[in-house]
């Protein structure tokens, strides 16, 4: 579809820019009028670019402004430890359907992927259009060369099995693999509150933790795909036992899963009645229940999470003096604590980092909320979509 690095750069511009007249092309690409007059014309040709009416006028004649074709689509997947939200964009990553349904990865690839197939068709009949590819985010270490998930701990049945080959076989288009938190760095790096910053971490609380590194603008994978696994750091060696099967990991201490363990503990114990409400009446307790029970004040809820920010706080700040980022963003389900568990995170971060690291460093919450995983899926799909075929 792409035959030139050139038409990679043009298209990448109208993303990630919007509509340019072919003179501006050419100065942002440093290319002469007539190459990028042919470039555009050989994109127009297959479908890609459309004219986009008159630019402003700069003297003289106004020239017509040059956009990504308007029925251009990608697919974005975020598939989540609970749930799972399919997205379709237009080819600037703009949301134009979503979905978001309940869903347990632990049923395996091919009932949570033939749950994805009916949600992509749904939103595709709400936002039809020419497919040209799709992005999926995966709770669990992916290798991103291969398009598939390796030995992931809360994901049974998912080892090594290619989810980018099933589904690009399905949809007929290529399809970008990555785990879900590098996806939601990405979203939060070019539409949520981290735009522009070309150098950030993006933490995820879920029902695990894990950390989106944006370096230069592009996501650190590292050399097997696994860094930014912060989970799975060993706080205390005899901690609680972990999901990947080790003791005292982060994860084990303030992932949702964690949080719901410990706020069973506290209702059963009789140390907090709001919990113990809950666990009456649904004979279980999750992370939601905890942070509305710390909502109304319930001392024992907001001792958990006051314990849980600060631990992670400790990592994070460990990571502010390795890194040195230029921003923070905190997201996912469990982010959904708010300023209490924001409170304690940047209480331990800045009193435990370098004040040159953390004198202009903002640490906050998500703004995309969930919707960064399928923007940030979407862009990885547009990058795949707009490279050039070796």
């Amino acid at each position: 579809m792409v035959e030139t690095r050139h038409q990679t750069r043009l298209l990448t511009l109208l993303r990630d820019d919007g509509p340019m007249s072919r003179v501006e092309l050419g100065e942002r690409l440093e290319l002469p009028r007539a190459r990028v007059g042919a470039e555009v014309a050989r994109l127009a040709e297959v479908g890609l670019v459309e004219a986009a009416g008159p630019s402003a006028s700069r003297g003289g004649r106004r020239s017509t402004l040059v956009r990504l074709a308007g029925e251009l689509r990608v697919l974005a997947v975020d598939v989540g430890a609970t749930s799972v939200g399919v997205a379709v964009t237009d080819a600037s990553c703009e949301v134009l359907a979503h979905a978001v349904e309940d869903c347990d990865v632990r049923q395996g690839p091919h009932p949570v992927l033939r749950r994805v197939a009916e949600l992509a068709a749904k939103v595709r009949d709400e936002a039809p259009g020419r497919l040209i590819a799709a992005g999926v985010g995966l709770p669990g270490p992916v290798s991103f060369a291969e398009g598939m998930a390796v030995a992931p701990p809360i994901m049974p049945g998912w080892d090594r099995f290619n989810v980018r080959d099933h589904l690009g076989g399905l949809w007929g288009c290529p399809v970008a693999v990555d785990n879900d938190v590098n996806a939601m760095a990405l979203g939060e790096r070019h539409a949520g509150v981290a735009r522009s910053t070309d150098d950030l971490m993006f933490v995820k609380i879920g029902t695990g933790i894990g950390c989106g590194i944006v370096l230069g603008g592009k996501v650190y994978r590292g050399v097997a795909g696994t860094a930014g696994d912060i989970g799975h750091i060993r706080l205390d060696d005899f901690g609680p036992t972990c999901a990947c099967g080790e003791v005292g990991c982060l994860e084990a201490y303030f992932g949702g899963a964690a949080l719901a363990r410990d706020g069973l503990a506290l209702a059963r114990s009789g140390r907090s009645a709001h919990l113990a409400e809950a666990a009456a009446e649904r004979g279980a307790v999750t992370a939601r229940d905890v942070g509305r029970a710390a909502a109304a004040g319930d001392s024992g809820a907001v001792n958990l999470i006051r314990d849980g920010g600060r631990r992670l706080g400790q990592v994070i700040a460990s990571l502010v003096c390795f890194i040195n980022p230029g921003m923070v963003v905190i997201g996912g389900g469990v982010a959904q604590l708010g300023h209490q568990l924001l409170a304690e995170v940047r209480s331990a971060v800045y009193r435990r980092s370098l004040p040159l690291a953390t004198g202009n460093l903002p640490i906050v919450l998500s703004e995309l909320g969930e919707t960064a995983g399928v923007i940030g899926a979407a862009w990885s799909a547009t990058d795949r979509a707009f490279t050039l075929s070796s």
